[in-house]
C-alpha cells in the first residue's frame, strides 16, 4: 500500500509512521502543514531502536507532496486541517514533543497496531520489530 501520513510539524508522529510503514513493506511518505526544521531526536532514537534507517528523513511540507496515487492518507491527529487533502483516517495521536522516550514508544506501538489493522484488512500482514 502507498501511505501519506500528515501532521502539523512532520517531526514526530508522521515520521515514525513513515519509517514503520516502510519497514512493513509499504510505500510511505510523511508531511506536515507547518513542518519543523528537523526530525525529533526521540523519534530518531525509537526508529533506530527498531532497526529502521532514518538517516534520510527530514520534515516536508504537505504542499510539496503530490498527493495523488496514495491508497490511504492518514492524519496523525492534533486537529490537522487539510481542506485540499482527502483524509481517509485520523488516528488522533497526541503529539509526543517534549515528552520522554516512553511516550514515543507508546506512539510507535499505536502506529504499529493501526498499520497491522489496515494490513490485515487488505491481507498484507507483516509485523515490524517492537519498539
Amino acid at each position: 500500500m502507498r501511505f501519506l501520513f500528515v501532521c502539523v510539524g512532520n517531526t514526530c508522529r508522521s515520521q515514525l509512521a513513515e519509517g514503520i510503514a516502510r519497514s512493513m513493506g509499504h510505500e510511505a511518505v510523511s508531511a506536515g502543514t507547518h513542518p519543523g526544521n528537523a526530525v525529533a531526536e526521540h523519534a530518531l532514537t525509537i526508529l533506530e531502536e527498531m532497526g529502521i534507517d532514518a538517516s534520510n528523513m527530514k520534515p516536508k511540507s504537505v504542499n510539496s507532496i503530490d498527493t495523488s496515487g496514495f491508497d490511504r492518507i492518514v492524519s496523525m491527529g492534533c486537529g490537522v486541517s487539510c481542506p485540499n487533502l482527502p483524509i481517509d483516517e485520523d488516528w488522533g495521536l497526541d503529539d509526543p514533543v517534549g515528552h520522554p522516550l516512553d511516550v514515543y514508544r507508546d506512539v510507535a506501538k499505536t502506529i504499529i497496531s493501526n498499520l497491522d489493522r489496515i494490513s490485515q484488512a487488505s491481507s498484507d500482514g507483516g509485523n515490524p520489530p517492537e519498539p
